[in-house]
């Protein structure tokens, strides 16, 4: 395709015929690991913005004492309390709906006692004493619990960071892979090829022209593979997605990719296209120079 006129019959190669699904199948998992970061990367985002400089208080539904007046005590003392720009108690209903993901619709009944919660929201840059609040609020409602997002949202960005800092090593990996692979089955068309090669340079061809059949072959090839991963990938994302939004809002993260998401994501069949012709290149140079 890329390189039209050829002197050696390369298309006859029977490892042209494995090349474009193998690199399809790096093409799959760099896809696929590229995809899972960015998409865990995103929702790491959403959940820092929605998070940061928040608490929650949870009154247990059995809270010691007259469960009726630890409500409005919580937010007496909350409201007073220097560094907090807002206090609001949420209704029942509100409590349910965030309760359903993880209890289901059927296990939440009008008979079932929730607790309390109130979403507090602290101003900008703060430096709130988290234990002196949590002694506070229980001193005005007894057993009490203040939720500080902060610390469950540091050990969920550093898990995020660790996938995907995984993530990038198998897309590396991957790529190493896909040279090794180019590597291979390019010596093995210079071995098959090696009687026409010395041929063509007896009769004054230059090292680069039998390189160029090369890379143009190894373009070509990692072009169709690529396009096939590509296809795989974006296929499973969309399934993956679905199967996400099934369970239903907070059990997974949303499975989506933005519009640039998507364009990096089409640019790895693209880069894969590119190693293999260079890495053919530098392969096919390296063998000819060592020949007399």
């Amino acid at each position: 395709m890329f390189w039209s006129h050829r002197d050696l019959a390369l298309d006859s190669d029977p490892a042209r015929r494995f090349l474009p699904w193998l690199l399809a199948m790096i093409v799959y998992l760099a896809g696929l690991a590229l995809a899972g970061m960015m998409s865990l990367s995103a929702a790491v985002d959403r959940w820092d913005s929605g998070l940061s400089g928040t608490l929650t208080i949870q009154i247990p539904a059995a809270t010691p004492g007259n469960r009726d007046t630890a409500l409005p005590n919580a937010m007496a003392a909350l409201r007073a309390t220097p560094g907090i720009e807002s206090a609001r108690a949420l209704s029942a209903e509100e409590t349910a709906a965030l309760l359903e993901p993880w209890l289901g619709k059927s296990a939440l009944s009008r008979d079932l006692p929730l607790p309390r919660l109130i979403d507090v929201r602290l101003r900008k840059n703060a430096a709130l004493d988290i234990e002196g609040l949590s002694n506070l609020v229980r001193a005005a409602a007894p057993g009490a619990i203040v939720d500080d997002h902060k610390k469950s949202l540091d050990r969920l960005i550093h898990l995020a960071r660790t996938i995907e800092a995984a993530a990038i090593a198998i897309v590396v990996l991957v790529a190493f892979a896909a040279i090794a692979t180019v590597v291979f089955i390019t010596r093995t068309g210079l071995a098959l090829h090696a009687n026409n090669i010395e041929l063509l340079h007896l009769i004054g061809a230059a090292d680069g022209y039998v390189a160029r059949q090369f890379q143009g072959q190894a373009l070509d090839l990692a072009l169709r593979g690529g396009v096939i991963g590509l296809a795989l990938t974006i296929v499973t994302v969309i399934l993956l997605g679905r199967a996400a939004a099934a369970l239903g809002s907070g059990l997974l993260p949303a499975v989506s990719l933005s519009a640039l998401q998507w364009v990096i994501l089409a640019a790895v069949p693209v880069a894969i296209g590119l190693i293999g012709m260079i890495t053919a290149r530098i392969t096919v140079m390296g063998a000819l120079r060592k020949l007399p």
